[in-house]
């Protein structure tokens, strides 16, 4: 017991115990938060220097959660406000150089081969991708997509299909419900830049939102990038892409960079040839 209570005396005395004790009392500081006089600032008013008065629009949203400036794409009625696609989305920046500068706002194409089923719109064999007749800039959208249950099917090949904004920029749809594939290609991907935040899935034969804010690329007289495209994106209400800033068009083969475009493009629903469904499609211009 002696022996034990001599150590503990020593330990109090070293050098090491009383500069840690002296650490943690040196911490404590005070901290005095300077006072406002309201009443002496009362003929001034300095607090109405930084108070903007400008009116903001009112935007009502309906039962469906539909804001009124929303453009409705397809409600499940008809596909009045879809046609073919002018060109292919390019693979690689070969055919980037060659298919971004030749896309056109007001291209009037076939009419689409998708077809309604059950108020949602699915991509018919051998109907090809499917694109918007109006063109857009910057947008918010809303989406829904499902992916059907499927036997003996993995990977890429999984309801394999894609939402394009401006026909260019990508973001994946695919069952990545317990289906592993690369990262930067599984659902809510910026295809093959970024991949997801985290894994948002629900499983096949349910079906899913996409949230997203797209952020078009601005080029000037000169046809020179001032400002690239960015992609915010939530699936199922969870952030999978935090205002992301895109290298260019989403491409298959190799790096990419951006070539001019319009200021305005069709949005593109691809056809990968694998079943998809989507539904309830509504965006706002921003």
């Amino acid at each position: 017991m002696k022996i034990e209570l001599k150590l503990i005396f020593i330990l109090c005395l070293s050098p090491l115990f009383v500069n840690a004790q002296t650490d943690v009392i040196t911490k404590k500081q005070s901290i005095t938060v300077p006072k406002i006089n309201y009443k002496v600032l009362e003929d001034s008013e300095p607090w109405k220097d930084t108070e903007d008065w400008t009116e903001v629009k009112t935007v009502s949203v309906d039962a469906n959660g539909i804001p009124e400036d929303a453009i409705v794409l397809f409600s499940g009625n008809n596909l009045d406000a879809w046609q073919s696609p002018q060109l292919p989305s390019p693979a690689n920046m070969e055919q980037a150089e060659v298919i971004s500068p030749a896309l056109t706002s007001d291209y009037i194409g076939q009419a689409t081969k998708w077809e309604i089923v059950d108020q949602a719109m699915r991509n018919a064999p051998k109907s090809g991708s499917v694109a918007s007749k109006q063109s857009f800039g910057s947008v918010q959208m809303h989406i829904e997509w499902l992916a059907p249950k499927a036997e003996h099917v993995t990977g890429q090949d999984y309801s394999n299909s894609g939402i394009f904004f401006m026909g260019l920029y990508e973001v994946q749809v695919l069952n990545s419900y317990k289906n592993p594939t690369y990262s930067n290609g599984q659902a809510s991907s910026v295809y093959k830049q970024n991949r997801p935040l985290v894994n948002a899935s629900k499983p096949t034969d349910v079906w899913q939102t996409y949230d997203i804010v797209f952020i078009a690329p601005t080029f000037d007289t000169n046809q020179k990038l001032i400002s690239p495209a960015y992609l915010t994106v939530f699936h199922n209400g969870v952030l999978v892409q935090n205002h992301f800033e895109l290298q260019g068009p989403t491409l298959f083969i190799g790096e990419s960079d951006y070539v001019y475009h319009q200021e305005k493009l069709p949005l593109v629903l691809q056809n990968h040839g694998l079943p998809v469904l989507y539904r309830n499609i509504w965006l706002r211009e921003l």
